[in-house]
């Protein structure tokens, strides 16, 4: 989903553990789709950032902090918060808040837990717990989420395919959204590049909004992972310009 930054400090930050026994993070970020492969079972991961965009129907410019933690409890089964910590924007008035909240969960329905050797396809839920009540993105915020989620590696590329069913809400009106997302990447030595393609409805509005995503990360260790991107917007009604920078982090204990 969308980007942030938050600065995580854990116990094993100061007491790492050897490189062998550290899981692999899975980032779901830079891109818009989600990877359907889940993190390791009992490792909290932090997915941190920091976004700006310009040129949206609902805003000239718009700052903000996110952070996604994600937790599997389960070879099946991850539990997900998505917050903004902080919310810039310039419309006709400036707003400067604490943004969205939104609780989840992503479960397998086959395939791999972890990086897939072959297609692994999930289903994710997401509900808004916290409206901040700012101006959006293109594609809005949803109040609630249904994705389909798959992913794959086919002769060197990875892949992550969403389809999203979303329900909006404005001024007390709730429409139907539907999204699709693509994205593939390829690794050059030790950096990954991302190129994306993203679709959604604008229901209030009647517009489509499109966009195209390029994006590099970087493991600097196994359980860390930092990135780095622009998005541009393809329609009238979409976000002319996005820029976004941030990392991976999965905490190298097991809560359990």
């Amino acid at each position: 989903m969308r980007w942030g930054l938050l600065l995580i400090v854990s116990p094993g930050m100061m007491f790492p553990q050897t490189v062998a026994a550290v899981p692999e993070a899975n980032p779901g970020r830079p891109t818009v789709s989600t990877p359907a492969t889940l993190t390791p079972v009992g490792y909290l991961q932090f997915e941190s950032g920091a976004f700006g965009a310009t040129d949206s129907p609902d805003f000239s410019k718009r700052i903000n902090g996110s952070e996604v933690i994600k937790l599997a409890v389960h070879p099946k089964l991850q539990l997900l918060l998505d917050f903004e910590p902080l919310v810039h924007t310039n419309s006709n008035v400036q707003q400067t808040k604490f943004g969205d909240v939104v609780l989840g969960f992503q479960s397998v329905l086959f395939g791999a837990e972890a990086a897939p050797a072959h297609p692994t396809l999930s289903f994710s839920f997401l509900h808004k717990v916290h409206e901040a009540g700012v101006p959006e993105v293109d594609f809005g915020a949803p109040r609630s989420s249904v994705l389909l989620l798959l992913s794959g590696d086919v002769i060197g590329f990875h892949y992550d395919a969403n389809a999203l069913a979303n329900e909006l809400e404005e001024n007390a009106v709730r429409r139907f959204q539907s999204g699709q997302t693509l994205s593939i990447s390829h690794p050059l030595k030790k950096i990954t590049i991302s190129g994306e393609i993203w679709h959604f409805t604008q229901p209030f509005i009647g517009g489509q909004a499109v966009g195209n995503l390029w994006a590099i990360s970087y493991p600097l260790r196994r359980n860390l992972v930092i990135d780095g991107g622009f998005d541009r917007g393809l329609t009238s009604t979409s976000t002319q310009w996005e820029a976004f920078v941030g990392f991976t982090y999965l905490l190298p204990h097991r809560l359990w």
